[in-house]
């Protein structure tokens, strides 16, 4: 035991692991809670859409090819996404974690279809449109930036950009969400509250998880720097790194 480890009573190796299981803690209650909001979600659709009548749909029964086709691109996204990120799948099987996320891609351009047609054909303001093709948007960029990634072989930056394109298929769980907070809709008219959520829905999750991956970013730099300077003896200049 270096002397630097006899000072504290708490190493390196003590603080990553307790760290470790804090974060892996925090991450099983952060997925319970979006399972708990998925099934909610896909409940109420379920029920709501199964009744094949124009009470049930509302404004969407002239286009209910267009819902059905996003819903169950969408739907489909949902599921193989929830099950990339099981470790078991990814690191046990990597071919099958290939295949669900080709699926995936698949399911998301479908998806995408359906949303661009409800788009084309809706009658909502513009605002509350180009809201929508913005959520969309967002999901086939961090869907595109994940598939470059891992096509050039960038193995943590493709896990970085799929959590970000599922933070934007949960965009829809969100922005309900969003609404049910108690007065949040009594901040400005619908005409404004609606458009302003379905851009928070996907944007706030991205901007709050950009942050996040580039304080780990900075901390692990840090860190790295430290154990370069403990590891340098006293009394010894490091030599300057090669070009």
């Amino acid at each position: 035991m270096t002397p630097t480890e006899m000072a504290d009573p708490n190493p390196p190796s003590v603080s990553r692991s307790g760290s470790r299981h804090l974060r892996n803690a925090a991450w099983v209650v952060i997925w319970l809670l979006v399972a708990v909001a998925v099934g909610e979600f896909l409940s109420i659709a379920y029920q709501k859409y199964t009744h094949l009548d124009a009470g049930s749909y509302g404004m969407f029964w002239t286009r209910r090819e267009w819902l059905w086709t996003h819903i169950g691109g969408g739907l489909l996204t949902i599921v193989l996404g929830a099950l990339q990120f099981l470790p078991q799948i990814r690191r046990g099987y990597p071919r099958l974690h290939r295949w669900i996320g080709r699926s995936f891609l698949l399911g998301m351009l479908v998806a995408c279809v359906g949303a661009v047609g409800l788009i084309l054909t809706s009658l909502a303001p513009h605002a509350i449109r180009i809201a929508f093709g913005a959520t969309a948007l967002a999901w086939l960029v961090t869907a595109f930036m994940g598939y470059t990634a891992i096509r050039r072989g960038q193995v943590t930056l493709h896990r970085q950009w799929m959590i970000a394109c599922y933070l934007a298929t949960l965009a829809p769980i969100t922005f309900r969400a969003l609404i049910r907070i108690p007065g949040m809709m009594d901040i400005a008219p619908p005409m404004t509250m609606i458009p302003t959520l379905l851009w928070l829905s996907w944007a706030a999750p991205l901007l709050v998880y950009g942050v996040g991956c580039f304080m780990i970013r900075t901390r692990r730099a840090a860190a790295m720097r430290h154990e370069r300077r403990s590891d340098t003896p006293t009394g010894v200049t490091p030599e300057p790194e090669s070009a």
